[in-house]
Formats: structure tokens, sequence, C-alpha cells
């Protein structure tokens, strides 16, 4: 699977079935070449509008499952890193 693809898919959060976006970007290790998380775009500043002003990093672990349009993950919503981007 190419990366491309994955930024394609919408995340899922299985614990309180929400969506909470699609694949923004994705962190490796350069060493290994391993997926160490997924970042996703959180939502928009003003009403979408604007860019977004926060990101989720979903660590590889808690990935349950990769379908053909979703990923699944497992994640408690406050144990979800929430960074802004500012």
């Amino acid at each position: 699977m190419r990366v491309s693809e994955l930024k394609k898919k919408e995340i899922i959060n299985i614990n309180d079935c929400r969506r909470l976006g699609f694949a923004g970007d994705i962190e490796f290790d350069l060493k290994t070449g391993c997926v160490l998380a997924l970042i996703v775009s959180g939502p928009g500043c003003f009403c979408g509008f604007l860019g977004h002003d926060r990101e989720y990093v979903i660590p590889y672990k808690d990935i349950c499952q990769v379908g053909e349009d979703i990923i699944l993950v497992d994640v408690k919503r406050k144990d979800v890193e929430e960074k802004c981007k500012v």
C-alpha cells in the first residue's frame, strides 16, 4: 500500500464511532522504515475555512484495521495527542 492511498482513507474511532478525519500525514522511523503514527487534521478554524487549528497523532499500536475506504482506530478521545499548529 502506498502513502497516497492511506491519505485517502477516513479515520474512524471504534470507541465512540466518530469520524476523526483523513490521514493527513504519516510519521515514520527513518532507521527501520516502520510507521509510528498517523497524523489527522482536526476540525477547521472557522467553519472549515482557513485551514485546521489542531491535529491528532494516533500511534500505530492503536490502529485496528485498514480497510478499502476507512481505517479503524481504538483510541480514547482524551488520550489522543492534540497539537496546535500555531
